[in-house]
């Protein structure tokens, strides 16, 4: 028995690492790819077109900053971006440090809005806000004289912030409810007010979670294309770097211009891997790590 039961074990690691092998090859394929794309001048698409470039052709990045203004679509992107994920913290991480570590009147009732949000597909709703947000404007414009509510980079990152909620208290909350009550007891015997106990205890131990939250967060605002395409959909607006990158691609493919159009997508996928080698053991660490038990 013990044989079979070895055999079948190995038979079934094998499995598993033939299919994880075949999973990283369907992801890693298409992305070196786009890399060698991205560096070839564009008579080479002419050819065999899983042909090694024959030399670095930088100037496809050269053109796509420059001339494709995909510089400022980006610049576009860090400031939506940053902004959503500032207010996203700033809400979420309260909110979720109360909703998980105090009993209150009205919690369940929070606590049960927030996990209904969670099954609300916002790309089901970017219509709704797309009207609130005309008719107000519509309003500001009788009152002002002029609305800003629209085409408007701040509420483009308030409408992110609001609609990545549910998930980040969700995510949150779990992670402080595995937290022993003993450290905030410590710290409300040496003094410290609640206020003092949450920033300076509670969220220094929750790094690995807030970094989890931070990375899951910024690539969705990063990628977002449906809600950014919806509010910004003036011609002469700012845009952000997926709706630019749209632009882009259309551009090129009707030029032609291939080598700019897949330098356009390494500009898009740059920060998104830099972000991920830089936090790779915290993000790992916040999602199989919990507090101390017991």
């Amino acid at each position: 028995m013990d044989v079979k039961r070895q055999g079948g074990d190995r038979l079934y690691k094998f499995f598993i690492y033939v299919m994880l092998i075949l999973l990283a090859v369907t992801i890693l394929v298409p992305v070196a790819w786009v890399f060698m794309a991205s560096i070839k001048e564009n008579s080479e698409f002419y050819g065999n077109p899983w042909a090694l470039p024959r030399g670095l052709y930088w100037q496809n990045f050269v053109e796509a900053w420059n001339a494709a203004n995909m510089g400022s679509y980006m610049l576009n992107s860090v400031l939506v971006t940053a902004l959503a994920l500032v207010l996203l913290l700033l809400i979420a991480l309260p909110a979720s440090y109360c909703l998980s570590r105090f009993k209150f009147k009205g919690r369940k009732f929070l606590n049960t809005c927030f996990m209904a949000g969670l099954f609300i597909n916002v790309n089901y709703i970017v219509v709704p806000i797309f009207l609130m947000l005309r008719d107000g404007d519509v309003w500001l414009k009788k009152v002002f004289g002029g609305g800003f509510l629209l085409n408007n980079l701040v509420m483009l990152a308030v409408v992110y912030a609001a609609t990545a909620l549910p998930f980040t208290i969700y995510l949150l909350s779990g992670y402080f409810q595995t937290l022993a009550h003993d450290y905030e007891e410590a710290a409300y015997i040496d003094g410290a007010g609640y206020r003092t106990t949450m920033w300076r205890i509670i969220f220094p131990m929750a790094k690995p979670s807030i970094i989890t939250v931070i990375l899951f967060n910024f690539l969705s605002f990063w990628n977002e294309y449906i809600i950014s395409m919806t509010l910004m959909s003036s011609a002469k607006g700012p845009k952000t770097l997926p709706v630019g990158l749209l632009n882009l691609m259309q551009a090129q493919q009707s030029a032609a211009q291939y080598g700019i159009m897949y330098a356009g997508l390494v500009l898009v996928m740059l920060p998104t891997l830099i972000l991920y080698i830089c936090v790779q053991n915290q993000l790992t660490q916040g999602m199989t790590m919990g507090g101390l038990k017991g």
